[in-house]
C-alpha cells in the first residue's frame, strides 16, 4: 500500500458536482492499493497514519499526531499511485489491485480508523472525483507499507 498524506486545514471531495465528503483540520490521505496487499499492510499503514507526528505542539514543533489533535481524515482511494511511467509516456497500472478486492481493503481501512475514534470522510470508490485540499504547511508525507516488513 502507498499513501500520500497531507496535513490539511480543510478539504472536501465532489462527485458530479455534489459534495460527498469534507473535513475540517486533519489529514487528507490518498491511498493506493497494489496487488497482494492485505490486512497486514492496511494495519501497518493506518497505525502509521494515526500516530504520525506532523501537527504542531504549543511551541510550534511537529510533535503531535492526529490522535493528539482530534483531527479528521479524508480518505480517498487512488489507484494511480501505482502508475508506472518509467517506460513510454502512458502509465502502466498493472501493479494496482483490481477494483473489487481494492474496495474491500479500502473499506477495511475506513473501519479501522473509525473503530479507533477517528472521524473519517471518504470519496466514492471508483468515481471521478474533484478533491480540494487546503494543504497546511505545506506538509506532505509519502508512506509505503512494503518498506516496513
Amino acid at each position: 500500500m502507498r499513501a500520500v498524506v497531507q496535513r490539511s486545514q480543510s478539504s472536501r471531495v465532489l462527485v458530479e458536482g455534489k459534495e460527498i465528503g469534507s473535513i475540517r483540520a486533519g489529514l487528507v490521505v490518498l491511498l493506493g492499493i497494489k496487488k497482494g496487499d492485505g490486512l497486514r499492510e492496511a494495519d501497518y499503514l493506518m497505525e502509521k497514519i494515526m500516530h504520525l507526528r506532523i501537527f504542531a505542539d504549543s511551541e510550534g514543533k511537529m510533535n503531535c499526531s492526529l490522535l493528539d489533535t482530534g483531527g479528521q481524515v479524508l480518505l480517498i482511494s487512488q489507484f494511480t499511485l501505482y502508475g508506472d511511467a518509467r517506460r513510454g509516456r502512458r502509465p502502466d497500472f498493472t501493479s494496482a489491485e483490481l477494483p473489487e478486492p481494492a474496495e474491500e481493503l479500502f473499506d477495511y481501512c475506513v473501519r479501522y480508523l473509525r473503530d479507533r475514534g477517528i472521524d473519517v470522510a471518504t470519496g466514492s470508490f471508483g468515481a471521478d472525483m474533484l478533491v480540494s485540499i487546503e494543504n497546511d504547511g505545506p506538509c506532505t508525507i509519502l508512506l509505503e507499507s512494503d518498506k516496513s516488513f
